[in-house]
């Protein structure tokens, strides 16, 4: 495809790809390789080289910021937290069955800089992927030269193994950027349910900011899919909860949880997370005219078993200790358009959600 006049200084990384042969070998997508040497790119470069490659497709649509400030002042800009299930190549090419979608709108190519545009347009502190299975050839190498620090943990039996000329196992990944953060600790947790070990992971970090000293843990997950599976979905919830209870030294350490729960608010996962000692509150609610209500979707696609619109993803913090500052509203129904998605214009089945969060000056005593 297309890079402008074909001699950016960027090419090279924006078009790099892993060799398939690589994907079989399971143990080195568990650590990132040795750190290239590279030298840092500008992001608006990158976003210039990005829409230079998709200069055929419709432009990005129009999202905005709902400001969601009380009257507390702080010192400190805030941390942008980006939660995201970007649509793991394999499985979009090869097991998802997006009827109504283009196979020219999957291409690798094209479909990496829409995701990459997306981070770019938006500028997260933080950034929690879900279905990365190009972290060692695209997210890892670009973003670090953005400026970010990263973390993948794949899937012990990921789905995209069983698709041919896959590009290895898809799994989550966790970005910070290095100048806001420090990063204190870090865990991989394979979650467990009715004490077995599942196929599903999360990465738990705690991190320092750099401008405050205050430090808080950031943790992304991605929960078991499909129906039939709410029992085994709210086993792995627990786990996680319980996990994240030692690691924030119960509650003690501000929280932000992001993922794809594959679980709709009337699920027993969901009830757990609004329930827990950790206090909790879920970030998009505040959208609603209530602050009480879950967004109608953050999921829309159509399959051969029929249209899929649920609300799956969320950003939970803790709210005694963090306040949402703003957050990025959904795209409508008209912009989604009648074949849903992935598409032409956006390149998951998921919505991206970003927040601004901020910490509250006297967080009182109920952390």
């Amino acid at each position: 495809c297309s890079m402008g006049n074909g001699t950016s200084r960027l090419y090279s990384a924006l078009a790099k790809t892993l060799n398939s042969s690589t994907a079989s070998q399971h143990a080195e997508y568990l650590v990132s390789p040795d750190p290239e040497h590279l030298e840092p790119i500008d992001p608006k470069e990158l976003l210039e080289e990005c829409r230079a490659v998709l200069h055929t497709r419709p432009p990005r649509f129009q999202r905005d910021f709902v400001d969601l400030r009380t009257d507390c002042p702080t010192r400190h800009p805030p941390i942008r937290v980006m939660q995201w299930n970007i649509l793991a190549q394999a499985l979009g090419e090869g097991k998802d069955n997006f009827v109504q979608c283009p196979v020219e709108a999957l291409k690798w190519e094209e479909r990496k800089c829409l995701i990459l545009e997306e981070i770019l347009a938006y500028e997260p502190d933080i950034l929690c992927l879900q279905e990365v299975d190009h972290y060692f050839d695209t997210f890892q190498p670009l973003l670090s030269r953005l400026g970010y620090q990263g973390t993948f943990f794949p899937k012990p039996w990921s789905p995209c193994l069983d698709v041919e000329h896959n590009n290895g196992p898809d799994g989550c990944a966790l970005f910070f950027l290095q100048n806001r953060f420090k990063l204190v600790n870090s865990a991989n947790i394979r979650l467990t349910a009715m004490t077995l070990k599942t196929n599903q992971v999360a990465i738990a970090q705690t991190l320092e900011c750099k401008e405050s000293g205050r430090q808080f843990c950031i943790a992304v997950t991605h929960l078991k899919a499909r129906t039939g599976w709410e029992r085994f979905r709210s086993a792995q919830g627990c786990d996680l909860l319980q996990n994240l209870q030692n690691i924030t030294q119960g509650a003690k350490i501000p929280l932000i949880v992001c993922g794809d729960f594959n679980a709709e608010p009337t699920e027993e996962v969901y009830k757990h997370f609004a329930s827990s000692s950790l206090n909790l509150n879920s970030a998009y609610k505040l959208l609603s005219a209530d602050g009480q209500s879950e967004p109608p979707y953050t999921t829309w696609k159509i399959r051969t078993s029929g249209e899929c619109r649920h609300t799956l993803d969320y950003i939970w913090y803790s709210k005694h200790a963090l306040s949402v500052r703003s957050a990025l509203d959904l795209l409508t129904e008209e912009q989604i358009g009648p074949n849903r998605l992935p598409s032409f214009n956006y390149p998951s089945d998921h919505l991206s959600l970003v927040c601004d969060f901020s910490f509250n000056e006297e967080p009182d005593g109920l952390l």
